[in-house]
């Protein structure tokens, strides 16, 4: 058995199409071709964190993959990184270990990324004048690099609770290649941005309305509790996708949108047939569009995967 820590795994990575690989993920999942059971999940109060094990394999491969991430939020104000973890792989035709991948939570953080992009690709309006980023941490940052290939903007309005944090990340991002400005104020993203990307832990919806011709990309809700959007502005989309109904239905932005009567998952599609072309996306830049990203394990087969293939 091998152990990979973040220095190798990060050396591999510019050397794959990440994209196609976790695309691939996507329509296989939504075609039944992956086993993925229900989260695993731990919440802690005090300090408050969480812990989810996700977990599943695709048939007839080679693999299974079992994943373990934290998010402990208040780790930053003791210096120390808000999330941990790591990728731990198996034979699947005899159940040996093959590796540990001791990534630091850091693969999640980037196959969540690239999650985001592939949502823009497939979903964002064809014109967008500026990019809004809600949230000042890794994952903001991440959004941000992954979006530089697929969006065709350069303007960033980017959202946080505290001046600090979001002067930090402004300082941080400055020689990333693009023209960052900052608010604390929600409405000046929805006002001025087409693409929206909501990444907190938030319990408490900060977006509370939507203007036509806006694509929102939400990935901080992947809990019973987290909630970023008001359930109003789902039940206004025009198109609602999840990348796994299943999961969604029991977590995140879809999960509290169901609790009122104004909502269901007839209303849902499942990303992987927008991949694949079975369900058509966005077809004009009038259009609300919203997809609800709860981080599906099929994204760490794939993403561990194509690391352990450049270093076995």
């Amino acid at each position: 058995m091998q152990i990979i820590n973040l220095v190798e795994i990060k050396s591999v990575l510019p050397n794959i199409d990440l994209m196609k690989e976790i695309e691939a993920g996507f329509v296989a999942y939504t075609n039944g071709d992956v086993v993925v059971p229900p989260v695993g999940e731990l919440q802690f109060e005090s300090p408050p964190g969480d812990v989810h094990i996700k977990y599943g394999y695709i048939k007839n491969d080679d693999v299974y993959v079992i994943k373990i991430a934290s998010g402990f939020p208040r780790n930053s104000d003791s210096g120390l990184p808000n999330g941990n973890g790591m990728m731990l792989v198996f034979n699947q035709k005899t159940g040996e270990p093959m590796a540990i991948l001791k990534d630091g939570a850091y693969l999640t953080e980037v196959r969540t990324a690239v999650a985001g992009a592939i949502c823009a690709k497939y979903l964002s309006p064809k014109i967008v004048k500026s990019i809004g980023i809600v949230g000042t941490g890794l994952q903001a940052k991440m959004q941000l690099k992954y979006l530089n290939s697929i969006i065709d903007c350069k303007n960033v309005k980017v959202w946080g609770r505290r001046e600090t944090s979001i002067l930090k990340y402004q300082s941080e991002m400055k020689n990333a290649g693009f023209e960052i400005t900052t608010t604390t104020d929600i409405n000046d993203v929805i006002d001025n941005c087409q693409l929206i990307v909501t990444c907190t832990s938030s319990e408490t919806p900060l977006l509370r309305r939507i203007k036509p011709g806006t694509h929102i990309t939400a990935m901080g809700s992947d809990t019973l509790t987290k909630q970023e959007l008001v359930p109003s502005i789902l039940t206004e989309a025009d198109l609602v996708v999840a990348d796994s109904k299943s999961q969604c239905e029991v977590r995140g932005e879809i999960h509290q949108a169901l609790k009122s009567n104004d909502f269901s998952m007839d209303d849902v599609v499942e990303l992987g047939d927008i991949i694949s072309g079975k369900t058509k996306g966005r077809t004009s830049d009038s259009q609300i569009t919203i997809t609800d990203l709860t981080g599906v394990a099929v994204q760490d087969i794939q993403i561990s995967k194509a690391v352990l293939k450049y270093l076995l």
